[in-house]
């Protein structure tokens, strides 16, 4: 029976008393019960090296770039659009990306992206499992970030660990000042930056620059500059694990066959010391690979201990690899004993079996074919959608008039959207029902012109001779860009 840790609160407790020997050192110099205590109440990952925290970096990198410099890239969509690429212009009810425009009546694309994007989360889960929270996450990235300003202030681990009880000196002022100076400026360059995507990022530059920018403006900055600094400075690893609902979501989604980081135990067991597993090993004897050093533990940027089994709290960001395979190749022993491994495998290398890799499962293949389907729906969606909306409302007061030579007539108001960045002539008629129609104010065949990103509310009256109830459907055509839009509604006779 696999048993999976949730509450890693306890966890976090044991981890504290398999320190390492210069850790134990800390804690005598220090004042071990109290240091104890603040550790196991606060995570103080060490730094680590290897392929996967390089990995880390690149990817930290290269979401920062994409997120800071994206405001800043211009898209021409003619004269009468901004030319900002990404922007949420919520004062006028667009949301622009690129060449994709979204309106108000085109939210359903919004929320099938947003499923579409559940999907592919699930598919990642089940392949590898909470992959994209140890890499790309927002919370993680920033995290890693103002962890590594801390570093180059305030030192590694250990250094930050005799400095929690230490004595306050002008020095340590200083690395204080410097380091929440630090974060502070890159806050509120995150929060700006987050501002950005909602106005014209340059305008807003000049506008900071000179101390003409609105008051709104900058209370939304100082809002998400505060949850930056609150949530990456401070609250780090209790975000991952106490305010994100995706930890939670695991029990119903952990996948036994995904590649999660995972502990061979049955290489590693039993732990004891370099020079008594060489012992062990020259009587012949089974000695684990394990030498308990708690490195893996102390470069968890959550404070799990993974040799423990399977942990929700675990961001599968792959640092104790890192760490693991450090120590393995010091020692001449084969790296992996932590390593990115389904739970599955861990199974069968307990019962001596070889290791099976099923990433084409039919879970996966299912999650993959959705996802296809769904984003070239989206893209079908949005090839085709029409540049326009015609949008009819029938007089309710009163419903039906009745003229002197017995004719009926139906009053209604037809809307005219113009969705596009030039001015479109739409010329208006009727389909389903032999009665004439007339545009009030407007004279007959001359076409409608709709200025872009506008409307043009019309009065439109059918008059039938031979009165009957039948449906009648408005069609307008766009008479330079070929668009046809058209409205159902109802004649009525009484």
């Amino acid at each position: 029976m696999t048993v999976i840790e949730i509450d890693h609160s306890r966890t976090r407790a044991k981890a504290a008393l398999h320190r390492s020997e210069a850790d134990k050192t800390v804690l005598k110099k220090a004042g071990a019960n109290r240091v104890a205590a603040h550790r196991i109440s606060r995570v103080v990952p060490q730094a680590v090296s290897g392929r996967l925290r390089r990995i880390k970096w690149a990817i930290l990198l290269l979401t920062l770039s994409i997120y800071y410099v994206t405001p800043f890239l211009r898209w021409d969509r003619g004269p009468n659009a901004p030319d900002q690429a990404v922007l949420l212009d919520f004062a006028h009810g667009r949301l622009y990306a690129f060449f994709i425009e979204i309106w108000p009546q085109d939210l359903y694309i919004v929320t099938g992206l947003l499923i579409l994007a559940s999907v592919i989360l699930i598919l990642a889960n089940a392949l590898a499992g909470r992959v994209w929270c140890g890499f790309a996450c927002p919370q993680t990235v920033w995290t890693d970030l103002f962890l590594l300003v801390e570093r180059l202030i305030e030192g590694d681990r250990r250094q930050r660990l005799k400095n929690i009880e230490a004595p306050l000196s002008a020095v340590r002022l200083a690395q204080i000042g410097a380091k929440h100076t630090a974060w502070i400026l890159i806050s509120l360059l995150t929060g700006g930056t987050l501002i950005f995507y909602f106005t014209d990022a340059p305008d807003l530059v000049l506008a900071l620059a000179s101390g003409e920018a609105s008051v709104t403006a900058l209370t939304w900055i100082a809002v998400f500059a505060g949850t930056t600094y609150g949530l990456a400075g401070f609250a780090r690893e209790q975000v991952c694990t106490f305010m994100c609902p995706w930890p939670r979501l695991q029990g119903a989604i952990w996948d036994p066959e995904a590649f999660t980081v995972n502990y061979r135990d049955y290489r590693g067991e039993q732990r004891m010391s370099v020079k008594k597993a060489a012992d062990l090993r020259a009587r012949g004897e089974a000695a684990g690979d394990c030498v308990d050093c708690g490195l893996c533990v102390n470069v968890c940027p959550i404070g799990i201990d993974i040799r423990e089994g399977p942990n929700f709290a675990c961001i599968n960001c792959g640092l104790c690899v890192d760490a693991c395979d450090s120590v393995m190749t010091k020692l001449d022993r084969p790296r992996g004993l932590i390593d990115f491994e389904s739970w599955d495998n861990i199974e069968r290398g307990r019962r001596g079996e070889a290791p099976v890799t099923r990433l084409m499962r039919p879970k996966t293949v299912a999650l993959t074919a959705i996802a296809i389907g769904l984003a070239a729906g989206l893209a079908l969606l949005l090839a085709t959608r029409a540049t326009g909306a015609l949008a009819v409302l029938h007089d309710r007061d009163p419903l039906a008039i009745t003229l002197s030579d017995g004719s009926v007539r139906n009053a209604y108001t037809v809307k005219l959207l113009n969705k596009a960045q030039v001015t479109q002539h739409f010329t208006l008629a009727i389909q389903g029902i032999d009665a004439v129609m007339s545009i009030v104010g407007k004279d007959d065949g001359t076409p409608i012109a709709v200025e872009p990103d506008g409307s043009e509310s019309l009065r439109v009256t059918l008059t039938m001779a031979n009165p009957k109830d039948a449906n009648v459907v408005f069609v307008a055509r766009d008479e330079t860009g070929g668009t046809v839009l058209s409205a159902s509604d109802r004649f009525v006779v009484r």
